[in-house]
């Protein structure tokens, strides 16, 4: 074996660096990198395909346009694929796992009851944004709407008001969370693509995140000054909710042999202990010299995987142990939450391969010498593009990881600091939340559980996104200041 690998490995290793054949002039390269867009953009919106397949189309088409050798292409491809894959699939991976635990065992409703207990029945749209806030740092947004659903209809029937006036600053919060806060699909792609440092997008983006909480309550409370219609269907399934629901006692499928939901501070404490462990291994690795014997450690523990399997692993302890579920049952629970994830870690590996074709290319320097030469700051155009992409085709996640394709060149050759390549990815991340609209699947999961027509959801949710995106991106250019990125 060692004898038929070893010829491998060297004409591997000595094998040399992929480039196009001819080397095109800038404004071709660009023009081509638009057209790709556009094509992308097209397949997606007019032709309804897949986002894998229309990003993994466009990436090979746009690597033959720009003159990459047909026998170099399907390497390139892997490559992406690889360079992506290897850096972000574990972390959605396990971040799925541990917002499935969380949501089968209850602990959703527990939080809720919780904190509107604590904060009173008047307040029920402040505990619930309090509880959007939590749930959704492990739990994908669309997922999160639908879990909290049942209690959003439990207190409009008791208030006897629209679901809405509930449910909108709670949902507002929680897809700004989606678009800027790691183990989250899309700005877990855009950190790798930079290399940026993922303790320190948690650290930045969760401050500013607190904000746009507070702002998504008081620009709700204002829109929901306006009586809504409320579609039939839904008002009918409001009717079958009464306090009683408020706190679901066990539930369908596996694991439905509990008792009574988890207390509200496990819950708390299971969302909380990845984060503080991150958090700590990132402050480590930067208060303490490389060859300082502590250093090692503090990156080992800080690591975003060794942190998430941390957290699942307790969470098999403190749910599922000492709630009597069976092996077989908690297998099912981590089984159940991959297969909703395999679509999204295929866009994130395709827009791996779309970013490795526009490097390989030569297209993403093109772009930042244009950049240059514009004087446009990366932190700005960054924001820009991923919002333009982001109303076009709907998606947040092909956004953030169409545009930090676009600008790894600009980012590489930009010698920016750590903490300044963190702060763009937010940036990119805050434009992927704004203009939420028909052609976003969030947009119909929240009109069509709020019980909103298109046009009443095109002035709420829609307006509400575009707000906290701005307001967002206008905290993340404070943050840029901080870390001297007006200095660049």
């Amino acid at each position: 074996m060692n004898h038929l690998m070893s010829p491998l490995i060297v004409r591997a290793a000595d094998a040399p660096a992929i480039k196009p054949a001819v080397e095109l002039g800038t404004p071709l390269l660009l023009t081509i990198a638009a057209v790709g867009i556009a094509v992308l953009l097209v397949m997606i919106i007019r032709f309804k395909i897949q986002a894998f397949v229309a990003l993994l189309t466009v990436s090979i088409l746009v690597a033959v346009a720009a003159q990459i050798p047909l026998k170099d292409v399907f390497t390139v491809v892997a490559n992406g694929v690889g360079s992506t894959m290897g850096k972000v699939a574990l972390l959605i991976a396990l971040g799925a796992v541990l917002g499935r635990m969380i949501e089968v065992s209850g602990g959703v409703q527990s939080l809720a009851a919780h904190f509107t207990e604590k904060l009173g029945a008047r307040r029920v749209a402040v505990a619930l944004t309090a509880v959007g806030f939590l749930v959704a740092i492990p739990v994908f947004f669309e997922v999160g709407v639908i879990v909290l659903v049942p209690i959003v209809y439990a207190f409009a029937k008791i208030a006897r008001v629209h679901p809405v006036k509930f449910g909108l600053p709670m949902a507002g919060i929680m897809l700004s969370i989606h678009v800027a806060v790691p183990p989250h699909p899309g700005i877990v792609a855009g950190a790798s693509v930079f290399g940026a440092d993922i303790g320190l997008i948690t650290l930045i983006s969760l401050a500013i995140c607190v904000p746009l909480g507070f702002l998504s309550y008081w620009v709700a409370s204002i829109m929901n000054r306006k009586d809504y219609e409320l579609l039939p269907g839904v008002k009918a399934q409001v009717e079958e909710f009464g306090s009683d629901s408020l706190v679901k006692v066990g539930h369908d499928g596996p694991g439905a042999a509990a008792i009574a939901p988890p207390r509200p501070g496990l819950i708390i404490f299971l969302i909380a202990a990845p984060i503080v462990q991150i958090l700590l291994g990132t402050l480590g690795t930067l208060t303490l010299t490389k060859d300082n014997p502590w250093y090692g450690l503090a990156a080992f523990v800080g690591n975003p995987f060794f942190a998430l399997l941390v957290a699942v692993a307790l969470s098999f302890f403190l749910l599922a142990v000492r709630r009597n579920w069976s092996l077989k049952e908690t297998g099912e629970i981590f089984e159940g939450a991959l297969p909703p994830i395999a679509s999204i870690l295929m866009v994130v590996a395709a827009g791996g391969v779309f970013g490795e074709v526009l490097r390989t290319s030569g297209i993403g320097a093109a772009l930042s010498q244009t950049l240059d030469h514009l004087g446009l700051p990366i932190i700005a155009l960054g924001f820009v593009i991923s919002l333009a992409l982001r109303a076009a085709q709907g998606s947040a996640t092909v956004a953030i990881v169409t545009t930090t394709g676009l600008l790894t060149s600009a980012v590489a050759e930009g010698g920016y600091t750590p903490a300044q390549i963190a702060v763009i990815v937010i940036a990119i991340g805050f434009g992927a939340l704004g203009l939420s609209h028909v052609t976003d699947a969030g947009f119909w999961t929240v009109i069509r559980y709020y019980g909103l027509t298109v046009s009443d959801g095109l002035k709420t949710w829609t307006v509400l996104t575009t707000i906290l995106g701005l307001a967002g991106f206008a905290l993340t250019f404070v943050a840029w200041i901080l870390v001297g990125g007006l200095g660049v």
